[in-house]
């Protein structure tokens, strides 16, 4: 596949995934004593960064973002706007940008293995739960305990669910891709 046709892959990919992120977002579960829900987009997130590497992975992350900052419901609930960004759940949203570019880095290494994506992954959600719960605490004006009661630990099952189911889709999506790629080369 020659570079432009390799790149406009890139730009539809990068498409394809913030649309899915954006989808993800809307298949939330509330969850009793907590202002953070149970979403899909992370795992959205995981994937587009395993399978686009670091920097088109981040590209798919931002436009996420700039859609949702712009007013787009995009965000979890089918929300949009700077307030959400600005609220108690903000850490968690810009916490997707660090962690798309660690996940797509560590992922490069192994992006067929899934164990080295589960571990891409996990340094992902670390990261992006850390700026969340932060921020949780901040805005709430609460202690560390409440923050993590209500920010981390009721999410950590789901989140390492999303981290397997991920970590085993990527290699499977990424040699998909790679037969379309290659059977369009051979046409």
């Amino acid at each position: 596949m020659d570079n432009r046709a390799e790149k406009l892959t890139k730009v539809v990919l990068t498409c394809l995934f913030v649309a899915l992120i954006s989808i993800g977002a809307y298949i939330a579960l509330p969850l009793p004593g907590s202002p953070v829900p149970i979403v899909l987009q992370n795992m959205f997130i995981m994937l587009a960064a395993l399978i686009l590497g670091p920097w088109w992975g981040l590209a798919a992350t931002c436009l996420y973002l700039l859609l949702g900052l712009l007013g787009m419901p995009v965000f979890s609930g089918g929300t949009g706007g700077v307030v959400k960004l600005l609220g108690p759940t903000g850490g968690y949203l810009v916490g997707y940008i660090p962690a798309a570019i660690i996940m797509g880095l560590v992922a490069r290494i192994g992006r067929r293995k899934a164990f080295q994506n589960m571990i891409a992954c996990l340094a992902g959600m670390i990261i992006v739960d850390a700026l969340g719960v932060l921020r949780l605490k901040t805005v709430l004006d609460i202690g560390w305990g409440k923050a993590l009661a209500a920010g981390l630990y009721p999410f950590i099952v789901g989140d390492l669910i999303k981290i397997g189911l991920a970590s085993l889709l990527a290699p499977k999506l990424f040699a998909a891709m790679e037969s379309l790629t290659e059977k369009d080369h051979d046409a």
